[in-house]
């Protein structure tokens, strides 16, 4: 099987590969509309995603793997190196303290993938906001004294002087991003740390994300963004100190990357 996989990509053009692989599982189609791509798909809220996740986060948490990403589980940590070296970088700005809000956080992914580092610093406070079931089991299960869980943005930042934000392959999946980061933004946070979110040169697109059926069973919306609208947008507030190349990729004409923006 894995020959065969081999010849297809020495045989096929790449193109074309992607287009036939978007048609099982990857990023395919250009919606007018959420909803129109909705309704052909399904919500990240599926209660499968999250028994999935809970499941590969738990073994994470108790030492089984070292590092899960998107429920996958690995042996070892692939870093974010850019996205490690911004939150140390911030916390050396505040003696060694930083308080973060991880909107959509899942049950802890960049937590623990980063904990090793983090657990050097005097005083961390990984704030999580996210969906309700999400949140309820995050106080139950994986809650710590570095790692809490917030329903919603107001009450992480009515509990923590919050420095930095962190979204990280989040925003893609939001029916309306830019809302999203207005609210953010007018919480007065210095810092934005954008991670793997995919980018294009054309419109902002639509797609519907079929998931790899060896993770979990599932397909939901998901945006491709025009860089240059997002970077005008995010300049209006803050300015940019650094661009990055992220882990992800896609089978359609894109760029997952990441960026650090400090408040004007």
């Amino acid at each position: 099987m894995i020959a065969i996989k081999q010849f297809l990509k020495i045989i096929i053009p790449r193109p074309l590969l992607a287009f036939f692989s978007g048609l099982f599982y990857g990023w395919s189609g250009n919606f007018v509309s959420w909803d129109v791509a909705l309704k052909k798909s399904g919500g990240y809220d599926s209660p499968d995603i999250f028994k999935v996740t809970r499941s590969s986060s738990i073994k994470v948490r108790d030492g089984e793997y070292k590092f899960e990403r998107d429920s996958v589980l690995f042996n070892e940590i692939n870093y974010s190196f850019p996205l490690l070296s911004s939150l140390m970088w911030i916390a050396a700005r505040n003696k060694g303290c930083i308080n973060i809000l991880d909107f959509g956080g899942s049950l802890g992914s960049s937590y623990f993938q980063n904990r090793k580092f983090l657990e050097s610093l005097p005083d961390v406070n990984w704030c999580i906001v996210e969906q309700p079931t999400h949140v309820k089991c995050g106080i139950e299960d994986f809650q710590n004294g570095n790692l809490h869980f917030f329903y919603s943005i107001q009450d992480c930042i009515n509990t923590y002087n919050i420095n930095v934000c962190v979204l990280s392959s989040v925003l893609q999946y939001l029916e309306k991003p830019y809302e999203k980061l207005d609210e953010i933004i007018t919480t007065g946070v210095r810092f934005i740390i954008i991670d793997r979110t995919p980018f294009i040169k054309g419109k902002n697109r639509i797609t519907i994300q079929k998931v790899h059926p060896a993770i979990y069973k599932a397909k939901y919306p998901c945006w491709f963004f025009n860089e240059s609208e997002f970077l005008n947008y995010m300049g209006i507030y803050f300015n940019c100190l650094m661009e990055f190349e992220a882990l992800d990729k896609a089978n359609i004409k894109s760029e997952f990357k990441g960026f650090l923006f400090e408040r004007k």
